[in-house]
């Protein structure tokens, strides 16, 4: 596995933005399958118009990348998000921590599948539905 292969992979991520979502054709193979804990998402075109709409949607996101590890024809990345969104804790930024497993054919990625806390990203966020996330998750780490 070359390390370039993950270092082009952070360069487009960390410079994502709605004007210049062509480029994740520079990373993903036209059969691109990615999946999320809520989305599943086959196709590079399907996945150029999931990020636009998220884009729209959200005032800023981007990815810290800490760490990158290897085997095989896969790269595991861990990182924090950090994102705004004018309805979910009045626009403050939000920090989720996950990790992303990609598969790789050739040089482009063929599988993408984050995980990450849905509870930490959105549900501890939305009024009234915050508190009951945060209180059972209170209660489950006892």
């Amino acid at each position: 596995m070359d390390k370039n292969l993950v270092e082009n992979f952070v360069k487009v991520y960390q410079s994502l933005s709605k004007d210049n979502l062509e480029t994740l054709a520079d990373i993903y193979d036209a059969k691109v399958m990615f999946q999320d804990p809520l989305h599943i998402i086959s196709g590079l075109e399907n996945l150029t118009q999931y990020f636009a709409n998220m884009y729209e949607n959200v005032q800023s996101c981007r990815f810290e990348i800490e760490s990158s590890h290897f085997a095989e024809q896969q790269i595991f990345l861990y990182w924090t998000m950090h994102f705004q969104h004018p309805k979910l804790k009045k626009g403050q930024t939000i920090l989720v921590e996950g990790h992303s497993r990609l598969k790789f054919v050739g040089n482009k990625v063929i599988c993408h599948r984050d995980y990450f806390d849905v509870g930490a990203m959105l549900y501890e966020h939305v009024p009234i539905l915050g508190g009951f996330v945060r209180s059972i998750k209170n209660r489950a780490a006892v």
